[in-house]
């Protein structure tokens, strides 16, 4: 059996029906690494899954991979990993 304590893993998931994109879907999921990698020392250990549950606003963020949809995609995941590390 595998020894998983001490350790954390990273799941991203991001549905087509959110995100019809794939370069959209990839652009979310680098920022859900890469913010994951920021609260990292923070998190306590676990498998951890970070799933879009709703669609960005196509309307809103016109460009499949603008750097508006970035942003706002930073600041709610830094928002979630912060209230999950309590």
């Amino acid at each position: 059996m595998d020894d998983l304590a001490g350790t954390q893993w990273l799941g991203a998931l991001v549905p087509k029906r959110h995100a019809r994109r794939a370069v959209t879907r990839n652009c979310l999921k680098r920022q859900m690494r890469s913010a994951f990698e920021r609260h990292r020392p923070r998190l306590p250990a676990g498998l951890w899954l970070i799933r879009l549950r709703s669609p960005f606003a196509p309307e809103r963020y016109v460009s499949a991979r603008s750097a508006a949809l970035a942003q706002a995609a930073r600041a709610e995941l830094d928002t979630l990993l912060t209230r999950a590390r309590r």
